[in-house]
């Protein structure tokens, strides 16, 4: 999909012995954003900003070894190896000839294989990252300023790791002018090398600049406007790691020391076969371990805490991107982490003076947020009339965040319905959710509505699913209230070749998925770390209307007893 941007002017920033100036230029296509303030807590500032900046450049995929010393080498060597060569010429070429037509045939097979993966590199990596750098820069960075916070958000170019750097208006003094909303800026690295300069000692303003919308003349030479082709995949990891924030997940309270010594074991060390993975050992009553795969290195973080209520262990990987909190250990006051389980993504929230800062990582670097998770599937699911929608996003409008409770009082409907209907305007990138605050808040991703039809597909699990539905081959289904509030799904899923299912789900009592059971292919390899399969969200699909009325009630004892489960069945 293409985005559109028109600048009046570039960002830039302006340097004196006593002051800096930062002033980003907004897309002037939007609806005028804008915010004027003298930062008053200039270093956690800067290392906020140049932690976001790490994640913007962070790609953790392969890259190819430097070989300029090597061939310096070899062009010395020259003349030397020539003559080696032409005296064993013909006894190499003889041995060559065979050589040379098997590795012809490996690479004809190698490049019919790959040639969709360079096409898809070309278009994009080439284009944005080699040939026109900049434009990098101006794709990420999205910038919103609510009525409380000002709070800037970014994805690394390997889309595997999500960047929310946030702060409260008490980090600015002398807030001149402003204006609520979501914009693009004008953002290059030239700009991240003015942060830099910032010193305790000087006056720091920013400007998120409104000058550019009292300019008429679209032909005015200071506008400029890159239009940029822009992946799905980056528009939908975007509306992933929402999705994401509001799953269950055990919370860790980590000192910075701790974080600091996680960098240093990664630092000192290098990996040279697998696991490469970090343990997380939480045992109720005792501090934090964390266990570093493949060196056995045990790291216990004796002023930690966590609210695990049994004995746990949860295994994330991709660990070297938490060098990007490297430059916030010194000015953090603690770190929370939102770990959702083994495999599955998770959340650093470093807490500075009035600021946060909130990196999410994917699963695994590979198993980037668009194409390897579909966190909306677990989350509740039932259809919202078109009135509920618009009276919970205009209660949203009205107040710029909110709680679900909040929400709920605003509006008079159920918390459920709340959470449903704000998940589809999260799929749509008009809300985000803080997870530092624990709150919804309102932010148009882009400036006209996201073609949905293009993203709301992007599960084939989700597509296949309501084909079994349509096709009747979900059988036996049937929907059980627990004592705890939740449900347990169960039935008999068909399939196309004549086989059938035994499906599991359990739902806990904010209609969320907690685990599930299928016995197919796609369960049996990847588990939940990818998204329930086809089978667990047929037999939600078919379940959703007698799981809601169930559910509403599942929470209220009955006069037996408080345990006694209720049962429906699906005719």
């Amino acid at each position: 999909m293409k985005f559109q941007y028109r600048y009046f002017g570039h960002s830039g920033a302006q340097q004196t012995p006593t002051s800096t100036a930062l002033q980003f230029a907004p897309d002037t296509l939007r609806a005028p954003v804008h915010f004027i303030g003298e930062v008053n807590r200039h270093l956690p500032f800067r290392e906020g900003m140049s932690a976001l900046h790490d994640v913007v450049v962070g790609d953790l995929r392969f890259q190819p070894r430097d070989k300029s010393a090597y061939l310096e080498w070899l062009a010395s060597q020259e003349g030397e190896l020539l003559a080696q060569y032409m005296a064993r010429s013909d006894e190499l070429k003889a041995r060559m000839a065979p050589l040379r037509e098997e590795l012809d045939v490996l690479r004809q097979r190698k490049s019919a294989m790959l040639q969709p993966f360079y096409k898809a590199q070309e278009r994009y990596f080439d284009h944005l990252y080699k040939v026109n750098r900049e434009a990098w820069f101006v794709l990420d960075p999205v910038i919103t300023v609510h009525p409380d916070r000002v709070f800037f958000e970014c994805f690394s170019q390997d889309e595997s790791s999500y960047g929310m750097f946030s702060c409260g208006h008490e980090v600015f003094d002398r807030v001149s002018d402003h204006a609520f909303g979501t914009t693009n800026v004008d953002y290059s690295e030239s700009l991240y090398d003015e942060f830099q300069k910032i010193r305790d000692y000087k006056a720091t303003r920013l400007a998120i600049d409104p000058g550019g919308f009292q300019v008429q003349s679209g032909n005015d030479p200071a506008f400029h406007e890159p239009k940029i082709e822009v992946p799905d995949s980056w528009v939908r990891g975007f509306l992933q790691v929402s999705s994401a924030m509001l799953l269950p997940a055990h919370r860790l309270q980590l000192h910075p020391m701790d974080v600091h010594n996680i960098c240093l074991v990664l630092r000192r060390r290098k990996e040279r076969a697998g696991p490469r993975s970090l343990r997380f050992i939480l045992r109720p009553g005792q501090p934090v371990r964390i266990l570093f795969e493949p060196w056995g290195h045990e790291l216990v973080c004796p002023r930690s805490s966590h609210d695990a209520p049994a004995d746990i262990d949860i295994r994330v990987w991709g660990r070297r991107r938490l060098l990007q909190l490297e430059r916030l250990v010194p000015v953090a006051q603690g770190f929370t982490v939102h770990l959702l389980g083994t495999g599955m993504p998770s959340f650093w929230v470093a807490r500075l003076p009035d600021m946060e800062f909130t990196l999410g990582l994917s699963g695994w670097t590979a198993n980037d947020w668009s194409r390897n998770g579909h966190f909306e599937l677990l989350q509740p699911r039932h259809d919202v009339d078109q009135d509920s929608l618009l009276r919970v996003f205009a209660a949203l409008g009205e107040r710029w965040r909110a709680t679900t409770a909040e929400l709920a009082a605003a509006t008079g409907l159920s918390p459920l319905t709340v959470e449903s209907a704000l998940g589809g305007y999260v799929q749509a990138g008009r809300v985000v959710y803080d997870i530092a605050h624990s709150v919804w808040r309102l932010r148009e991703l882009s400036r006209e509505p996201l073609p949905m039809e293009r993203l709301r597909h992007a599960s084939p699990e989700e597509a296949a699913a309501a084909e079994l539905v349509q096709a009747g081959r979900l059988k036996d289904a049937k929907v059980e209230a627990r004592a705890d509030g939740g449900l347990l799904l169960s039935g008999l899923c068909g399939t196309k070749s004549s086989r059938q299912y035994q499906v599991r789900l359990q739902l806990d009592a904010d209609q969320r998925v907690a685990t599930g059971e299928c016995q197919c292919d796609h369960f049996i390899r990847l588990r939940m770390t990818k998204g329930p399969c086809e089978h667990m969200l047929a037999l939600r699909l078919a379940t959703a209307s007698a799981a809601l009325a169930l559910g509403t009630t599942a929470g209220a004892p009955t006069p037996a007893t408080d345990s006694e489960e209720r049962t429906a069945s699906i005719g």
